[in-house]
This record gives C-alpha cells, structure tokens and sequence, in this order.
C-alpha cells in the first residue's frame, strides 16, 4: 500500500500558493497527495504537475459536488453537476491523478428529512453513467464514497456504494472506503470492507472515530488492515483528517475542537502509526 495526505488538512482551495505543500508531505514521508479539487477554475494543473514531479510523489485528487445534484429532479441540476465533474476529471487528467474519490452523488450537508427514493436512486445511476463515460474517455479511475447519515441521506454504507457500481457498470467506478464513515454506519467495519471486493476497492480514506491521528482512538485498525492484506490491496491509504484553523472544513465536517496539535502534528502521527501496516 501506498500512504497519502489528503491536503484538506491544511487548505480547503488549493491553488499555487499551496504548491509548497507538495513537498513539505514529500519531506514528511508520504508516498503522495491528496489534492482537494472543489473549484477547478483555480487549479494549475502544469505547475501541480511538475512540483509532484520534482518531490517524485503520486496523487490522488478528492471532491464533491459543489454544482448541482445527480439526485435532483431538476434536469438543470443534474446538468450543473455533470458540467462540474467534467471539469474536476480533465483537471485530474491533467495533473496525472490516480484516482478521483469523494461523495459524488449529492453535496455533502443536503438532508431532506427521509431517505433516498427511487426516483432518486435512478437519476444518480443514469448521472453516474455519464461520469463513467468521461472517465473511460480520460482514463481516470472514480470512487463513490458513503458518508454517515449526517452529512448525506443518499448513501451511508459501502454495500450501496458496491450496488451503485454494479448499476453503472464500468471498470472505471469503484468504491472510496472511509474509515471513520465505517466506523459510524457499518455493523463491522473489517466485513463491510471485505465485501466490497478487491476489484470494486479503489482508495481508502484513513481517519479515526472522531476524525483525529488514525491510532488514537477505536477504529479497528488490526482488523482492518488485515482484511486488506487478504484482499491483496496495493492501492492508496490516505490519511483524511481536518483541524479546527481550516474553517470552511472545521465547519463542514463539525470540528468543534483540537484532535491534534496542529495539521504536522496529525500528518506525522498519523503517518508514523500507518506505517507500522503499510
């Protein structure tokens, strides 16, 4: 396995300013980055793509959908969102992204008191299909990430991610696990991961149980990474973890209070404890 750092952790808008960070995870320790991509018009994809060259580091990209709904019976919407993913998947093309990962059915934080109906269900698989197509077209992998019941009523746990994979059906749509969205909604988080499948499994977000250093706190580490041992999984374990200085995330993801002493503090725990697998 290959250890990123999801840059979330420092920035919530990467642009040229946060180049810098590219080689500060370098200098760390990590394998690679994670690079935020929520509004493609400030990404500079030539000068991302050289600094990862020059450190010698891999990338991933992480997103959601800031335009637009694939769940929303507006075709307008549905459209915007479309329109937005194109975007994000030619600026991970562009900077030689392995993967892109996030919540892309729904914006993070929309709660419409019921659960998801068909109707709903329907018109992500219809979306979704479109998104495999551009990313057939680019060669760019994608994985759907569940997220907890707090922050999404679409998709909560890994078997409906597994189940929108099969719907779409493409090679190039597979499932970004979470540890700490696991750790919340599956009954056994080493079994849900184990079900995915090494064929549907193409990234995975480390986070503890309140979002801070992977190993400080429940998340069922030995089982976990043992499942993925079984599974012959090489791709990337990204550590995803926010700090309350980084406002716009601390408010997005309710980071009330310090998990660590600052973002270094968290990358280089974080990355210490991982290690000890990867």
């Amino acid at each position: 396995m290959k250890i990123g750092l999801n840059l979330l952790l420092y920035t919530s808008r990467f642009t040229k300013k946060h180049i810098k960070l590219i080689d500060k995870a370098s200098k760390m320790g990590f394998d690679g980055v994670e690079v935020p991509i929520y509004d493609p018009k400030v990404v500079d994809v030539a000068v991302i793509r050289r600094a990862l060259a020059d450190t010698g580091m891999s990338c991933t990209v992480c997103t959601g959908l800031m335009k637009g709904s694939f769940v929303s019976a507006a075709a307008r919407e549905r459209q915007a969102a479309l329109d937005f993913m194109r975007q994000v998947l030619e600026a991970c093309k562009g900077i030689g992204a392995e993967c892109l990962g996030g919540p892309i059915y729904s914006p993070i934080g929309h709660l419409v008191g019921r659960g998801r109906n068909a109707a709903e269900w329907k018109r992500a698989v219809v979306c979704l299909r479109k998104v495999a197509d551009m990313a057939e077209e680019l060669d760019v992998k994608v994985a759907i990430e569940p997220i907890n019941r707090f922050e999404t009523y679409f998709c909560n746990i890994c078997a409906d991610a597994v189940k929108l994979c099969r719907e779409v059906n493409s090679k190039k749509i597979g499932v970004l696990y979470d540890t700490f969205h696991a750790n919340i909604e599956e009954k056994d988080p080493a079994a849900a991961l184990r079900k995915i499948g090494k064929g549907r499994l193409f990234h995975i977000h480390a986070c503890e149980n309140d979002r801070g250093i992977p190993g400080s706190g429940h998340v069922p580490w030995n089982a976990i990474m043992s499942t993925l041992k079984d599974m012959k999984y090489d791709g990337w374990l990204t550590i995803e973890s926010f700090v309350p200085a980084i406002k716009e995330i601390a408010a997005a993801a309710a980071i009330w209070r310090s998990l660590a002493k600052d973002s270094d503090d968290l990358a280089k725990k974080g990355l210490k404890f991982l290690r000890q697998y990867a």
